[in-house]
């Protein structure tokens, strides 16, 4: 008998990344949650666990349903599901308690007033990927690694007539030089757990002074 203990799958997301161009270039819309609750305090985009009656036939069509949703939900701002713009999918690592298998997508903002409830939502804020990450903002590594992607877009339109290819993010932690490390499909230790071999790199070094360092030398 196998002393393993089967893992919940985890609970389908969808998370939407409002973008507008702007005199200093692309720009995203931050969040900032409250105190309690998931993602306590942290620096977000608009989001949420899929719903069972979300429209859609499939994982993407269902998380593109629920993106919309979210957006209107959250901040009053409404996108369309089909004109989404897929940008990655992350798992988190089977440890974590509470797991959600999230689609990331990119929309355009509507030109709308940003309306936030003042209780799950307490602040939002327009930036650059580079403001938010230079702030050393309280972010979860799958934001904080799109931010960092984003910022190779100068524009909405560029991102739009070269959308990167949708790469899915399974995380699998480990240390090294006494810091957290996420490694990602392609890292040299990503099947081995250990961080220390010479090879391709997909990390992110997560040292406590909040100098984040994203790793990515693939073949």
């Amino acid at each position: 008998m196998s002393d393993e203990v089967p893992v919940a799958p985890a609970t389908p997301a969808a998370t939407v990344i409002v973008a507008r161009d702007s005199d200093d270039g692309l720009e995203v819309l931050m969040l900032q949650r409250s105190n309690v609750g998931a993602f306590a305090g942290m620096w977000v985009f608009p989001g949420g666990r899929v719903d069972a009656d979300d429209a859609g036939h499939d994982e993407e069509s269902k998380a593109r349903s629920a993106a919309a949703r979210e957006a209107m939900e959250e901040v009053g701002v409404v996108v369309s599901a089909p004109e989404l713009v897929p940008f990655s999918h992350w798992t988190p690592p089977i440890t974590t308690p509470k797991r959600f298998a999230t689609w990331f997508f990119v929309a355009p903002w509507d030109g709308g007033d940003i309306t936030v409830d003042g209780h799950e939502i307490v602040d939002h804020e327009w930036m650059t990927p580079m403001q938010a990450v230079a702030r050393r903002l309280p972010l979860a590594p799958p934001t904080w690694v799109t931010l960092h992607h984003l910022a190779d877009y100068p524009t909405l339109g560029a991102l739009k007539a070269n959308p990167p290819a949708v790469e899915r993010y399974l995380t699998r932690p480990t240390k090294a030089e006494g810091h957290p490390i996420l490694m990602w499909h392609g890292d040299v230790g990503y099947d081995s757990g250990d961080p220390h071999p010479e090879g391709p790199r997909h990390r992110l070094w997560m040292p406590e002074d909040g100098a984040w360092r994203y790793e990515r030398r693939l073949p």
